[in-house]
Order: structure tokens, then C-alpha cells, then sequence
């Protein structure tokens, strides 16, 4: 008989880590276990391509059907795992089948926090992180509709400017002072303020929202001062969880997140885990973290593939991001958290070109492009070589990037 590698969640990760088991050697079976009707799919389209129409769900799809019919790799769609038992390796389906496995990979993923607020079961409240959520909201589109976005984060923004181009009036609600304010510097916050409000969306900061009325769907929303917006429909962003419930009942340790070690192994020799769900150490940044990436999902499948396969590959890939909103492709490398200087190169108050580059003791730590990518590969370069940097210099937009590498 050979041994069978069961992965729960048909992710990015999963795609990746499917793939690289064959690349590793791994000659058993590989079964892949999604609660979605899809093969594994990009997920940074939905706010985009995929909610515009633009872009089927076979178009955004990682890897075609057949992939994985050459590679021998099964799946089972539309069916969730309910329980892990260790000790008889195996899994409890919510059919009530059971499934016995001799490797087992969670990338299980993470999930939108729910808002507990009156009116919030109402038809027409959206969030958006699956493909069944996107086609929930295209059946409440239409040009001339009033779209509320509770969240100035990343998703909130994308999916403002993707609602835009449809031709919705369009506003965002943040309870900070700022958009962005968990993640950018301020000089950020303001440019992509300034970019919404001239593409016509109406941003509220250091707004709450209070309730959701309708009768029988979705018709307004009540704000923390008591005053009242109209909304046809309205999508909350108000952040993700890290989808852990199914390795904590299995007994895995977990910490905002399942903790694995840098080869992607939690505290299971036969179980890794690879995804937004992970909990892992960065030797780059000496420190434990949960990443919501897609980088980081495949780079650290990568090493997840490997160590299922008794090899080892250790993850400890520079984390990086990115953000299309209208005309504008943000690039980010690193992670800014713990900077103590900002230096802004090209003009962020009226171009939409520039570049955010973030300091501690004049050593790069992270770097917000916004359409500038020769400034992101040198970043990334200079982050990775943690070499101190002329301040000056990075500020300079007639220096060619090339010449800011050591």
C-alpha cells in the first residue's frame, strides 16, 4: 500500500504544496480536501478582475484541472473535515466518512471577522474572501448603487475602487484616524486618501458604524453619531482570523496561529502546516509571526512539501506584498513594524509615483512603492543585506536605484 498525504484546504498553499510533493519525490498518494466547489484559485483577484466580471473563476484558477490529473493529485471539494484524530491518523468528514492518512498538511487558511452588529444578518451585508462571497456581491451591483465598505484596510480600498469603476457611489468607513493606520505611515494614509477621493470615493475616518437597518434587505446604516447613510449594500473588511479551530481540538499547539518551526512541522512529526493559518519563526526578523500573503503561502508550502518528503528546506523568505487600487500598483517589501525614520522619494501629494522607505538605525526595514518597480527589487536587496543607507541618497529621485546597493 502506499502512503497517502491528505491536505486540508484547497488554497494557495495547498496548490503549492500538492505541486511540490511531486517535485520532492513524494510517490503516494496526494488528496486534496476543500469546503469551495474550486481547484485552488487566486485569491488577490476577487477584490479586482473577479468582482468586475472582467475574469472567470477558471481564469484566476492556480493551476488548470488537468495539472493535477497529470500529477496523480485527487480532491475532494465541498466537504469539510471535522475532526483530526492523531493517534489513528485519520479524519472525520462532515458525511461522517472517515479518511485515514500517514502525512497530513493543514492549510486550512483564515476567515473574515464577522461584525456582531444589529442588522447584520440582513440581505445584502457582504464579506469578501471567497469566490462564493464575490458572486453573492455581483447579484447586488449596479452602476448608480450606494456601496458602504466598513474597513480602510487593503481589502476595503481595493474593493472601493473596484465598485468605482462599476460605477457605484462608493464610501468607506474607518474607525481610526486613518486609512491604513495598522500598517503604513501616515505619508501612505494620505496618498491613497487623496487618490479615493479623487476617483469619488467619500472616505470617513474616526467613524463607527453603529447598525445596519433594512426591511427585508439591506436599506441603510446607522454611524456612532447617531447619523444615517443610505446603502444598497454594504461590505465588511474589519480583518481576518486565522482558520486554527480543527489543529486546536486535534491538540496542536496553537498562538494566533498553529505554531510550526522554520520547515513548516507543528508539534506533529507527521503534520504541517503552511498558510495565513501558520505561526512561525523568521531567522530574518528574529521572531515568531502570522504573515497574510500569498508569498508566504507558497514559499512556506515549499518547505512544507519537503519536510513531509524527510528532507530539509527551512523557510525564511522576506516577506512582501502587493495592492492594485485604479492606476496604482503598491509594492511592498519587508515589514515596516518598528521603524523609527521614513524617507519619502518622489512626490506623494500630487503624483501617483513615489516611493515610502522605512528606517531603524539607518537600516532598511521595509519599503511601500507605489509604481515604482526598480525601487522594490532594490529594497528588497537592501533589506536582505542589512547594510546601513544614506537617508539622502534614498530620497534623491535623479539617483538611479542600482546605485543605492552596496
Amino acid at each position: 500500500m502506499s502512503e497517502v498525504c491528505v491536505i486540508i484546504g484547497a488554497s494557495h498553499a495547498a496548490a503549492q504544496l500538492s505541486a511540490s510533493l511531486r517535485t520532492e519525490g513524494w510517490e503516494g498518494e496526494i488528496l486534496v480536501i476543500g469546503d469551495e466547489a474550486y481547484f485552488p484559485y487566486h485569491r488577490p483577484p476577487l477584490s479586482k478582475t473577479f468582482l468586475s466580471g472582467e475574469k472567470t473563476i477558471e481564469q484566476i484558477q492556480i493551476r488548470p484541472a488537468a495539472f493535477y490529473e497529470k500529477q496523480n493529485i485527487q480532491f475532494k471539494l465541498n466537504t469539510r473535515i471535522e475532526a483530526i484524530d492523531r493517534e489513528k491518523k485519520s479524519l472525520t468528514l462532515s458525511s461522517g466518512e472517515t479518511l485515514q492518512y500517514d502525512k497530513l498538511a493543514l492549510c486550512t487558511g483564515s476567515r473574515p471577522r464577522i461584525l456582531t452588529l444589529e442588522g447584520s444578518q440582513l440581505p445584502g451585508v457582504h464579506y469578501l474572501r471567497t469566490a462564493a462571497d464575490i458572486e453573492g456581491i455581483q447579484s447586488d451591483i449596479a452602476p448608480g448603487k450606494k456601496a458602504v465598505i466598513v474597513g480602510g484596510g487593503y481589502i476595503g480600498l481595493e474593493t472601493a475602487a473596484a465598485l468605482r469603476k462599476l460605477g457605484l457611489e462608493v464610501t468607506v468607513l474607518e474607525m481610526m484616524d486613518r486609512v491604513l493606520q495598522r500598517v503604513t505611515a501616515p505619508e501612505i494614509s494620505a496618498f491613497y486618501h487623496r487618490v479615493h477621493t479623487e476617483e469619488g470615493v467619500d472616505i470617513k475616518t474616526g467613524t463607527a458604524i453603529r447598525a445596519i437597518e433594512g426591511n427585508g434587505k439591506v436599506e441603510g446604516v446607522i454611524l456612532d453619531d447617531q447619523s444615517r447613510l443610505d446603502a444598497d449594500l454594504v461590505i465588511i473588511g474589519a480583518g481576518i482570523l486565522p482558520n486554527v479551530e480543527l489543529a486546536e481540538k486535534a491538540g496542536l499547539e496553537v498562538d494566533n496561529g498553529i505554531l510550526v518551526d522554520e520547515l513548516a512541522k507543528t508539534s506533529d512529526p507527521d503534520i504541517v502546516a503552511a498558510g495565513d493559518c501558520t505561526n512561525f519563526p523568521n531567522p530574518l526578523f528574529g521572531k515568531r509571526m502570522r504573515l497574510e500573503s500569498v508569498p508566504n503561502a507558497m514559499e512556506q508550502s515549499r518547505s512544507a512539501a519537503a519536510s513531509i518528503c524527510g528532507k530539509e528546506k527551512v523557510y525564511a523568505a522576506q516577506p512582501w506584498f502587493w495592492s492594485d487600487q485604479y492606476d496604482t500598483k503598491l509594492q511592498i517589501a519587508g515589514l515596516s513594524e518598528g521603524y523609527d525614520q521614513v524617507v519619502i522619494r518622489g512626490d506623494y501629494e500630487q503624483s501617483r509615483s513615489f516611493v515610502a522607505w522605512y528606517l531603524k538605525d539607518g537600516k532598511l526595514l521595509a519599503a511601500d512603492c507605489v509604481n515604482r518597480g526598480k525601487e522594490f527589487m532594490t529594497a528588497k536587496k537592501l533589506i536582505q543585506s542589512g547594510v546601513e543607507v544614506d537617508a539622502t541618497k534614498l530620497a534623491d529621485d535623479s539617483i538611479d536605484p542600482k546605485e543605492l546597493l552596496p
